[in-house]
């Protein structure tokens, strides 16, 4: 190596060397069986058998996140497919009514949800869909002003206060529920959806698909509303 004498080679020369020349060990393979490197155990092993190692516990490593990807494809695949169909009965509903019945379909079917309710701020003399409706100094926001005032979805389980108000008599069956704010300039109010898993509905989900939900929901409503 330039000359030097090998008594006087460092180790930071032999790494540098061999970093400069990564070909070095295919031209002198039978040197590879001769090094030992240490073993947590204590015991010592080839070379070779801790390139394989390495390559071994890399491969695992690279295989765990290409599962992880395929999953979150999958999962990605699926909410697309739940979107869709949700898109789809918002359109083909005629009136408010057909709407709400049409997301109740959906929301078993497609998203799994035990239970489904929205409530529209505001004032409504239609009795077919007057329940949908409550007034905007009416006790029964008050529950929900802390979802209403963050403007965000948001998930976890309900008090009972607000279960019994948006389930009645299966307020205690409801262990988990996503509230999702629909504000907009024609219309405020909020879409939920509940389970009987305690977990389903969790504070650490994401808000993206719940957004959407709540803007595809609300913005039908808004058509519909404006025809009557």
């Amino acid at each position: 190596m330039n000359g030097s004498n090998p008594a006087e080679l460092t180790a930071t020369q032999v790494e540098q060397y061999l970093r400069d020349h990564p070909e070095f060990f295919n031209e002198h393979l039978h040197l590879l069986e001769k090094m030992r490197i240490p073993h947590p155990s204590g015991s010592a092993i080839s070379l070779i058998s801790k390139q394989l190692e390495i390559f071994r516990s890399k491969h695992q490593e690279l295989e765990s996140q290409l599962t992880e990807l395929i999953d979150i494809a999958r999962d990605n695949d699926t909410s697309y497919v739940r979107m869709h169909k949700l898109t789809l009965a918002m359109l083909d509903a005629k009136t408010a009514q057909e709407a709400v019945e049409n997301l109740e379909i959906v929301l078993s079917e497609y998203f799994l949800a035990d239970f489904a309710a929205i409530r529209l701020i505001g004032e409504r003399h239609d009795p077919v869909i007057s329940y949908l409706f409550l007034h905007p100094d009416s006790e029964d926001l008050k529950p929900f002003s802390k979802e209403l005032s963050a403007g965000q979805p948001s998930c976890g389980r309900p008090t009972l206060t607000q279960a019994k108000l948006l389930f009645g008599d299966d307020a205690l069956e409801v262990r988990s529920f996503a509230i999702m704010p629909m504000i907009f300039t024609d219309l405020e109010g909020f879409l939920v959806i509940g389970s009987r898993e305690e977990g389903r509905f969790h504070f650490s989900m994401g808000s993206l698909f719940l957004t959407q939900m709540s803007e595809i929901v609300g913005t039908r409503l808004i058509s519909l509303l404006k025809d009557k």
